[in-house]
């Protein structure tokens, strides 16, 4: 007699993908943006920005990322002031204190680990503003499609988003 554990059995038939991601818990990678003065000029800056991404849980056919920045540390008055298929920009009023910075940064780290991939995440501080630009110029899924932004707002005072592609 042959017996069969139903639970093995449809646990093996589930992609593997699948199998990998059923008992982790998805959790906010850390995106480090350091913050580097403009040549020659002086001011206040703050010498990092902090975003964070989290996947959601996988779906077939593809994959979903949310992720945020913490801008309201450093700024006020954030909106999103333009947008277009490839990209978005969040623009805020710099702090009292930030108000004489002039900057410009990109991720420098993922997870504590240095980070040399295409840095869709950008931020520039300049005359009073800080502008944060979410851009999936040139970033390709597996499929060699551009990645999709697919939400591009703010909740709690800091822009949100959420990016996605195939697989």
């Amino acid at each position: 007699m042959l017996k069969i554990n139903v639970g093995w059995s449809l646990l093996w038939g589930l992609p593997l993908s699948l199998v990998l991601n059923l008992g982790a818990t998805a959790s906010a990678a850390t995106i480090r943006l350091n913050l580097l003065p403009l040549n020659g000029v002086e001011g206040n800056c703050p010498e990092r920005l902090i975003a964070y991404q989290t996947p959601e849980p996988y779906f077939e056919g593809g994959y979903t990322i949310n992720g945020m920045i913490n801008l309201s540390e450093i700024a006020t008055n954030i909106t999103n002031s333009q947008s277009d298929a490839f990209s978005t920009t969040w623009v805020g009023t710099l702090k009292p204190e930030y108000q004489n910075c002039r900057a410009s940064g990109g991720m420098s780290s993922l997870d504590e680990e240095v980070y040399q991939g295409h840095s869709y995440l950008r931020v520039q501080l300049v005359d009073g503003q800080v502008k944060v630009i979410l851009d999936m110029t040139g970033m390709r899924d597996a499929n060699g499609y551009t990645t999709v932004i697919t939400y591009k707002g703010m909740r709690d005072g800091n822009p949100r988003w959420t990016w996605g592609g195939t697989d």
